[in-house]
């Protein structure tokens, strides 16, 4: 990919090796605890190691990395005590982006939303957890991306990018998609119907179960 795309030096080239980690961690290809060389991710991205030196500094930053004194860098790991909190707080960013994409969302995101919704069905009758939690994913970005409201999604993005292990192992545990799917749907159905509350409630009630699964 580095070789496809030039890009640049200085704070652009941070910003670029910050925006490829950040996806190489939010997509689960950099596993939690995995050790970060910056020689060997200079030359995959096509950076200096000064430039990845100081993506890493902001992910650091973001809590997605953690710099280990004269070990280098590594993917932070999140405790399930960490993952229940982060939960929380999605609970309420995340009802709050139901409601507003409830009000805001256009016919043609309903659309794109309820598509999603069969997607999922098809995934969980086929018993394929991990394209169920692709699929998982992608309901909620566009949910957060409907609603029209920022500064939550640029929050959330955040604290979704910290929960990749746990989300992966969730999708895995036996009759947990069967479960969350009912959720999905109810959460779907409250923004179709252009229900901010029902829509909040239901998402809120979604998250509340994920906790359980967390603790349990």
């Amino acid at each position: 990919m580095a070789d496809e795309v030039r890009p640049g030096t200085g704070e652009q080239a941070k910003r670029y090796a910050l925006a490829q980690l950040r996806q190489a961690i939010a997509r689960g290809e950099m596993a939690p605890a995995q050790r970060l060389v910056e020689n060997e991710l200079a030359e995959q991205f096509g950076v200096t190691r000064a430039s990845i030196r100081a993506a890493l500094i902001d992910l650091e930053a973001q809590g997605l990395v953690e710099r280990i004194r004269n070990r280098g860098s590594r993917v932070r790991v999140v405790s399930v005590e960490e993952a229940v909190a982060i939960t929380e707080c999605r609970m309420v960013l995340e009802g709050l982006c139901a409601a507003k994409a409830a009000t805001l969302a256009t016919d043609g995101q309903l659309a794109e939303l309820t598509e999603l919704g069969t997607a999922m069905s098809r995934a969980v009758a086929d018993g394929e957890p991990m394209t169920y939690s692709e699929l998982n994913r992608q309901l909620h970005t566009k949910v957060r991306e409907f609603s029209g409201q920022r500064t939550a999604e640029d929050l959330l993005e955040r604290l979704n990018a910290q929960l990749v292990r746990h989300r992966f192992q969730l999708a895995l545990r036996p009759g947990r998609p069967q479960h969350s799917l009912n959720e999905h749907l109810a959460m779907i159905e409250a923004i179709r119907a252009r229900d901010p509350q029902a829509a909040e409630q239901a998402t809120r009630a979604h998250l509340t179960s994920v906790i359980e699964a967390l603790r349990d």
